[in-house]
């Protein structure tokens, strides 16, 4: 017989706890909203494994990615979240209740933010998974550079990530040798990319190549590339090797709830809404350009404070917009808007005439179009009558009046 999952209530479910997960529940938390935040694996994500962080703002000591994760989960906590360490199975999202699934709970949530990361996509090379991260393979050039000053490091890849950032390692390394799986003068980067690639003293290309195994004892020392043409070994001594081959967002769990793009990104807006009501989505599991500690966390920032203030709208619509003791009128205008500024005395009229037998609510969406859009109204200003908790008129032509005329 099937385990009964306990069932918790929360305000927001954060999925996955690097830092764009970790600096959403920073403002989630502090907003005094309950908020969970599970993570399947290590909190902090990929960040950890990172030996120096020289670029993130307030930090010039470049400390460990560790370090730097470790102080945000600490900050969360004493912010009041809570932290469980456990795989989520199932989500369904489309309800006003979200449901979050582990192997033992079930989570309802007002709010969800997925910030699930992505992965770097790997060689499958021999002995790979020895290597990886802090021991000889890296993922981010930006993030390890200044520890492979005056060092040898090998570049897989020939993309324009590959070779962008293969440039930039220049600046640091005495040699960049990049191994590139087409014939001589190809790649898959632009072209002026290549071309300043190629005048680049410092960079090195082996054509036609792609990496068989890699060597070494407790670190990467060796590099062993193959010839596809020839099937010829190519030793390369290195003191660290980049791979820029791609990157897979975690976004299995939610193919068939939200829009994604054809590389399986999550789309979202300024505001990191999915497109579905009170689910957000952050950091690299999102389609976005600079995939950085320092723009995960601004993601987690806005998702949070967005979070917020859906939460709020929400209680407003629902209890004090929608209500359903008397008659209600709602005024949607904007206070830039001469006009429709202009109509809120003939608005206090109507208030003063009816005595209290309607309810009468002004949302100005010049401060939030929040609730607004929830009214769907073709323009503003506009007056929307409500009977019983329910529209039952949009009115677009402001008229005193007429609008009296509707009670």
């Amino acid at each position: 017989m099937a385990r009964e999952k306990v069932v918790e209530h929360y305000d927001v479910v954060i999925i996955g706890g690097g830092p764009a997960g970790l600096s959403a529940a920073i403002y989630s938390g502090r907003a005094r909203l309950k908020t969970l935040l599970l993570e399947k694996a290590l909190v902090g994500g990929l960040a950890t494994y990172t030996n120096e962080i020289a670029n993130y703002p307030g930090f010039p000591d470049a400390p460990k990615g560790e370090a730097i994760t470790n102080l945000m989960k600490e900050q969360a906590k004493n912010m009041g979240v809570d932290f469980k360490l456990t795989a989520v199975s199932s989500v369904e999202l489309k309800g006003e209740e979200k449901v979050v699934e582990t192997f033992r709970n079930k989570y309802i949530a007002k709010v969800v933010i997925i910030a699930t990361g992505g992965r770097p996509r790997t060689t499958g090379a021999e002995n790979e998974q020895e290597f990886l991260f802090d021991k000889g393979i890296s993922f981010c050039a930006t993030c390890d550079a200044a520890s492979n000053t005056d060092k040898h490091v090998v570049v897989i890849g020939s993309g324009d990530a590959a070779i962008e950032e293969g440039m930039f390692l220049t600046k640091f390394a005495k040699q960049v040798t990049v191994s590139v799986m087409h014939d001589e003068g190809i790649m898959d980067c632009n072209e002026i990319a290549k071309e300043a690639a190629l005048a680049n003293p410092k960079m090195n290309f082996i054509w036609n190549s792609v990496v068989k195994r890699f060597e070494g004892n407790d670190h990467l020392e060796t590099v062993i590339l193959k010839n596809i043409k020839t099937d010829e070994e190519i030793p390369i001594d290195c003191d660290n090797c980049f791979e820029f081959i791609g990157y897979l967002p975690n976004s299995e769990l939610f193919e068939d709830q939200l829009p994604l793009t054809r590389h399986k990104y999550i789309t979202v807006n300024e505001k990191k809404e999915t497109g579905i009501e009170g689910v957000f989505a952050i950091g690299d599991v999102t389609d976005k350009w600079l995939k950085q500690i320092a723009t995960a966390v601004g993601d987690g920032a806005i998702a949070g404070t967005a979070a917020e203030r859906y939460i709020a709208e929400k209680e407003i619509f629902d209890h004090k917009i929608m209500q359903s003791e008397k008659p209600g009128l709602i005024y949607v205008y904007n206070a830039i808007d001469a006009t429709s500024r202009d109509f809120l005395s003939n608005i206090e009229a109507i208030e003063s005439s009816m005595n209290g037998r309607i309810a009468i609510s002004r949302i100005d969406t010049y401060k939030s179009n929040g609730l607004a859009l929830k009214l769907e109204l073709e323009k503003t200003p506009a007056i929307v009558i409500t009977n019983a908790g329910k529209i039952t008129d949009k009115i677009y032509d402001l008229n005193q009046e007429m609008i009296l005329s509707k009670f």
